[in-house]
């Protein structure tokens, strides 16, 4: 009966940490905002919808924020195509950020042909913009990225709000979905290269980097603006 009561308690705590490993978050309210708002999005207060979505809609939602990507991945167009059809999946415990990205665009697009209102679609794909420059969505979810992802997500966010001038915005031109894709493999190799340092280095995040990640997102995002008007 002990040894039970030690099997027991352990496959608890294994529960346990399997459920904070799904808990994540990206950066913090503000710093989503500042994306957006740096991006030139017109309702940037809707940035953060994503993340309030997850309280209700679980597992269907969380998968869509992160991917737990090894040491050593290379991000591929393919490999972001291949998410695609995963959008909103509860069972994909790898994470789909890339193909989420990609999809909720899909969906802003085709309800503005139908003369609907897909604005709340846009407002999905501007937080998983977001959420893909940020480092440890893109590594796994091992002791390093538990221990210092909460601290990592808050490296600006008292103060970016009134820095988005920190967040530079820099020439992505989309014309296509394949830009659209190469893009996000782009930034995703970034981050993967990044996150992996810091745990190498076994470091936070500093602002400098925080800043330049930050306008690897709000820099799509823009890119991504100027698309989807046409």
């Amino acid at each position: 009966m002990k040894r039970f009561g030690i099997y027991i308690s352990r496959v608890g705590i294994f529960l346990l940490l399997l459920g904070l490993s799904n808990t994540a978050s990206a950066w913090h309210d503000e710093t989503h905002l500042a994306v957006a708002k740096a991006a030139g999005y017109a309702k940037w207060y809707n940035a953060t919808g994503a993340d309030i979505a997850k309280v209700k809609a679980g597992e269907v939602e969380r998968k869509n924020h992160y991917v737990n990507n090894p040491s050593g991945t290379v991000v591929t167009a393919k490999m972001v195509l291949n998410q695609v059809r995963k959008y909103n999946d509860p069972n994909d415990e790898k994470g789909h950020l890339y193909g989420a990205i990609v999809s909720s665009l899909r969906n802003y697009l085709v309800e503005k042909k139908e003369g609907k209102y897909g604005e709340y679609h846009l407002a999905y794909c501007a937080h998983y913009v977001g959420d893909l420059s940020m480092p440890l969505h893109n590594t796994l979810y091992d002791s390093f990225n538990e221990k210092h992802h909460g601290t990592i997500d808050g490296t600006v966010n008292n103060e970016v709000l009134e820095h988005t001038d920190k967040i530079k915005i820099y020439p992505i031109e989309i014309k296509s979905e394949d830009d659209l894709i190469r893009q996000i493999a782009r930034i995703a190799n970034i981050s993967i290269k990044l996150g992996y340092l810091l745990e190498s280095e076994d470091r936070l995040l500093n602002k400098e980097e925080a800043y330049a990640q930050l306008s690897h997102s709000a820099s799509l995002l823009n890119a991504i603006l100027d698309y989807a008007k046409d």
